[in-house]
This record gives structure tokens, C-alpha cells and sequence, in this order.
């Protein structure tokens, strides 16, 4: 029963790390950029849940939608004014810059809101579920689940509609799709809009999980996800999921039954492994190119 109520709750955080990971599985497979500021995102997204609940005291859905919007905006202006000017520069550039935006959002939000940690409202209230000997979190279930329905949302809008087309044009080739009439920046303003709002979500399912919010608390998550995305398949967005998921659950278990300080160190060691026999990851496509 503790292998099962251990896999649960590494199902739920691999499902946290999964929609961070749909996010920038989103932004690298349509843009072609790492944004690494996409882990700080998530703190922004809880930071303001907690304003929204804790000072201007308005109900739990509005304070989440609000999260969301303040999220996507967000997005798009790091777009708009930090990875817009650089689409056709080296590929290290755009990396630095976004290493920079990121230690700009941790730095506001130690100066706004301290560098303490910060108690998260209950957002996400469900009863324990009692099988027998096996408990199961309410949290946990809500959480997989919804990260398995947005990630079916993703497929079918990338596979049917006519942004998805859009952005499965651009991500084949920028200038092509802008000489058939494709508003690129458009497409990759979308990409990183709906990127953003997956962060807020994951914001607000880690906060719920874990109670505590502070300045630096998207940075090893971001990592992880990045992490899970690669090991899926970057690009591919199933194997951000089943990437996510996969990592969730091996940590959980390294922290149950090897050791809580080398759990992270047996993440990376596994990704290594991984991507040693399967460069492209679980589920990612090798793309051959012309010459």
C-alpha cells in the first residue's frame, strides 16, 4: 500500500511538472526558443493568487482566472519585448536573454514581496479518498486529472483548428508560412499566451500541494520540467506528459526508497540515460534535414 499511495503522489507531482512542461514543449516546438523565465512564471501566477485572495479578498475562481490573465499578459510582453528582437539571432543569444528575464522576475518579486516564504491559500479543497489500507489526496486526483485533459485540449487544437494549423506551419518554417499568409508574430504570440496560462495552472496546483510560495520557487520546478520535456520528446506534446508524469513518479519513489538528497541527482542520472540510447527523447521524432 505504500508503493501505491508513493506512485499517487508522484503521479500528482509529475502531473504539476507536465503542464509546466506542455508549456515549453509549446514554445520550443512552434517558436524554436528555450524559454527559460517560463519556471518564473509560475511563481508570478501563485504570487497572484495570493494578492487576489489575501488582499483584495475576491472568491477562489475569480482570484484563478485573474492568475491566468496576469500570466498571459505577462507572456507575451517577455515575448513581444525580449525574444521578438532576437528570432533570427545565434540560439546561445536567445538563451542568455531568457536566463536574464528569468533572474529580472525572481529579482521584482523578492523586492515586492520579500525573500521569505509565503503561505498559500486553499485554493483546491478536496477529501482524502480512503480504498481499504490505501489513502489517495483529493489534490492528487484533481491535478492528474486536469493535466490529462488539458493535454487532450492541446492535441485537438493543434490537430484541428486553424491557429493549430498555424502553428504547426510556423513551426515547420517562419518564412514559408508568412509568404502563404500566416501572421507569425501572431501565431507565436498565441503559443507563448497559452504557454503562460499552462504555468499559472501549474502555479496554482504547486502552491495548492505544497502550501508555500516564495521568490525562487519556479526555478527548480522549471528545471524539472524542462527535464521532463526533454525526456518525452521535446516538441511532442504527449511526451511532455508522459515525460512529466515519468519524472513526478521517479523522484517520489527515489525520495521513498533510496534518499531524499540524491532523489534529484537520480532524475538527471536517469534523463542521461535516456538520452544516451534515445537522443530525441521517448516520444520525439528524428528530423532529417536537407542539405
Amino acid at each position: 500500500m505504500d508503493f501505491l499511495s508513493n506512485l499517487i503522489s508522484g503521479l500528482s507531482l509529475g502531473s504539476i511538472y507536465a503542464l509546466i512542461a506542455l508549456g515549453y514543449t509549446m514554445v520550443y516546438g512552434i517558436a524554436k526558443m528555450l524559454n527559460f523565465a517560463h519556471g518564473d512564471i509560475i511563481m508570478v501566477g501563485a504570487f497572484a493568487v495570493i494578492v487576489c485572495i489575501n488582499t483584495c479578498g475576491l472568491p477562489v475562481w475569480l482570484a484563478a482566472v485573474v492568475s491566468i490573465l496576469c500570466c498571459i499578459v505577462l507572456g507575451v510582453l517577455i515575448e513581444r519585448i525580449a525574444y521578438k528582437p532576437l528570432r533570427r539571432s545565434a540560439p546561445l543569444t536567445v538563451l542568455i536573454t531568457a536566463i536574464g528575464v528569468s533572474y529580472l522576475l525572481q529579482s521584482v518579486a523578492q523586492l515586492v514581496f520579500g525573500s521569505e516564504m509565503h503561505s498559500f491559500p486553499k485554493v483546491i479543497s478536496m477529501p482524502t479518498i480512503q480504498i481499504g489500507e490505501l489513502t489517495i489526496k483529493g489534490n492528487a486526483l484533481v491535478t492528474l486529472v486536469v493535466s490529462a485533459v488539458i493535454m487532450v485540449v492541446l492535441t485537438l487544437f493543434i490537430g484541428k483548428t486553424r491557429m493549430g494549423k498555424a502553428m504547426r506551419a510556423v513551426s515547420e518554417d517562419k518564412d514559408a508560412a508568412e509568404l502563404m499568409g500566416i501572421n507569425v508574430n501572431k501565431t507565436i504570440s498565441v503559443t507563448f499566451a497559452i504557454g503562460s496560462a499552462l504555468a499559472a495552472v501549474a502555479g496554482i496546483f504547486y502552491g495548492s500541494t505544497y502550501g508555500f510560495i516564495g521568490p525562487y520557487t519556479g526555478s527548480m520546478p522549471g528545471i524539472k520540467a524542462f527535464v521532463a520535456a526533454v525526456f518525452g520528446g521535446i516538441g511532442s506534446i504527449p511526451g511532455a506528459m508522459l515525460g512529466g508524469l515519468a519524472l513526478g513518479i521517479i523522484e517520489n519513489l527515489s525520495k521513498a526508497y533510496i534518499s531524499t538528497e540524491l532523489s534529484d541527482a537520480i532524475v538527471f542520472g536517469v534523463l542521461i540515460i535516456v538520452l544516451l540510447f534515445k537522443p530525441t527523447g521517448l516520444l520525439g521524432k528524428k528530423i532529417k534535414e536537407k542539405v
